[in-house]
């Protein structure tokens, strides 16, 4: 028989199904992590999950450090029968798709990453390897995933990119193989915290598996002590040295990145599913 899904959300998600919130992280999360961002794509199978999750009446978030139109393109969420209440918090928060309306609302960037943005050229140029820049436009993401010793190239460039945050006033955070540079104040926990207090949440589940992800792990870890049921899911690399030990540590599950993810929202779903024919 399988396991039901862990606990504290469980019993809410069943309870009241129309306001809980699946919320996701996308690179590592429902899209396996490739050299090039560019051809990251959900893992066959994802939309059907989240639609059976959707048809339970729970909604969908996802949060992802990419531009929120590129999600929806590299998903193809527009569109989709069923996920009209998915939302998809691009950048850090910064950009906001509803599918629902198609609207996209963007938050301008802080000034410092145009001025990043000329500086980094010259400081890439210096460094013990070749390094790669996903222009998002409100963040600049310095990838040495292509680069013969990725691990090397990142540590060398800790320091002028610690330097180049500090003149521009960004933020520098790390993660699998890349540095990225965005607007302070901005991170995966402030956004999904707005649209839990937007949707009146009474459950939350929470996936990711990257340090971007550790700013939503503080905030439902803060909220659950506070009396909401939160469920935080670890979607753990393969690798050993690529992944992240706060998040291991803190995660009430941790399971084998994008195809345990997605094999767990498939068991949650039909839970839900089992508890409304039961009723």
């Amino acid at each position: 028989m399988p396991q039901p899904v862990v606990r504290p959300a469980f019993e809410a998600f069943t309870a009241c199904p129309e306001r809980t919130v699946v919320a996701l992280d996308f690179d590592g999360t429902l899209a396996d992590i490739t050299d090039r961002p560019d051809e990251a794509r959900i893992r066959p199978g994802g939309i059907d999950v989240l639609r059976h999750l959707a048809a339970q009446g729970a909604g969908l978030v996802i949060v992802t450090g990419r531009p929120a139109a590129d999600a929806v393109a590299r998903a193809g969420f527009a569109g989709v029968p069923g996920l009209e209440r998915l939302t998809v918090l691009g950048l850090y928060g910064a950009q906001r798709w509803d599918a629902a309306t198609g609207r996209l609302t963007v938050t301008p960037p802080a000034p410092g990453i145009a001025a990043a943005r000329a500086e980094l050229p010259g400081i890439l140029a210096g460094a013990p390897g070749r390094a790669t820049v996903e222009d998002k436009q409100a963040s600049l993401a310095v990838h040495t995933r292509g680069a013969p010793d990725p691990a090397h190239l990142l540590r060398a460039l800790r320091g002028p990119l610690t330097r180049l945050a500090d003149r521009q006033g960004l933020l520098l955070e790390p993660g699998r193989n890349v540095w990225e540079l965005r607007s302070p104040g901005v991170d995966k926990g402030v956004a999904l915290g707005r649209l839990l207090d937007e949707r009146a949440t009474a459950a939350v589940l929470y996936a990711g598996d990257d340090r971007g992800d550790l700013a939503a792990f503080r905030e439902l870890t803060r909220r659950r002590a506070g009396g909401l049921p939160a469920t935080l899911v670890y979607s753990a690399p393969a690798a050993a040295d690529e992944q992240v030990a706060e998040l291991r540590e803190s995660a009430d599950e941790v399971v084998g990145g994008p195809e345990g993810v997605l094999a767990l929202l498939a068991r949650l779903a039909d839970e839900m599913a089992a508890s409304c024919q039961a009723e």
